[in-house]
C-alpha cells in the first residue's frame, strides 16, 4: 500500500473515531468485565473429574477469536483429554497443579508459570491430589471451536508420578 493511501486511511479513521461521543468511543474501544459482576460457573461435567469452576469467562467479538477466564480445581480435580486448533495458554495464579500431553510425563506446575500448548496436542491439566489450582486459561476459536474433547482421564493415568518442571 502506498504512503499517501496509508495516510488517507489513517486520516479517515481519526476522523470517524473523533465524529463519536467521548462515551460512545470509550464502549467501543474498552470494554471492562467487573470482578464479581458475572457469577462462578460449574464447567459441563463430561469435561472434568472432581469440582472445577470458572470465574470470570471472556470471549473476543466479532473478529476476535480469543476466549477464556479462571479455572480452579479442586484437589483431584483436571479436565478431560481435549486438544485445541490453535492452542492453549495456561497461566498459574494459585495452588499446584498438574498437566501432561498424550504419551508423555505428568509435570507439575506452579503459580507464576504460563504454560504453552501446541496446537492438536492431546492432553489435560488440574490440580494436584491434595492441593487446588487455578490458572487463567486462553485459547482461539478455529471455525466455532475452541476445544475437541476426549475420553477422561483416568485414576490411573492421573496418578503416574510427576517430572519436575524446569523451563520445559
Amino acid at each position: 500500500m502506498s504512503a499517501r493511501r496509508t495516510r488517507a486511511l489513517v486520516t479517515a479513521a481519526a476522523l470517524s473515531v473523533g465524529s463519536l461521543s467521548a462515551d460512545a468511543q470509550e464502549a467501543t474501544d474498552i470494554r471492562i468485565a467487573r470482578a464479581g459482576e458475572q457469577p462462578s460457573v460449574q464447567v459441563p461435567a463430561e469435561y472434568f473429574t472432581g469440582n472445577v469452576r470458572l470465574d470470570a469467562p471472556f470471549k473476543g467479538s466479532d473478529a476476535a477469536r480469543v476466549s477464556g477466564g479462571t479455572v480452579t480445581f479442586e484437589p483431584g480435580a483436571r479436565t478431560a483429554w481435549h486438544s485445541h486448533p490453535l492452542g492453549q495458554t495456561l497461566i498459574v495464579v494459585s495452588g499446584v497443579g498438574y498437566v501432561q500431553n498424550w504419551n508423555g510425563p505428568r509435570r507439575e506446575i506452579r503459580p507464576g508459570d504460563t504454560v504453552w500448548i501446541a496446537p492438536g496436542v492431546k492432553h489435560w491439566h488440574g490440580a494436584t491430589a491434595t492441593t487446588a489450582m487455578s490458572h487463567i486459561a486462553i485459547a482461539e476459536e478455529l471455525d466455532g471451536k475452541v476445544a475437541e474433547w476426549m475420553e477422561k482421564v483416568s485414576d490411573e493415568q492421573y496418578a503416574t508420578p510427576p517430572q519436575a518442571t524446569s523451563a520445559q
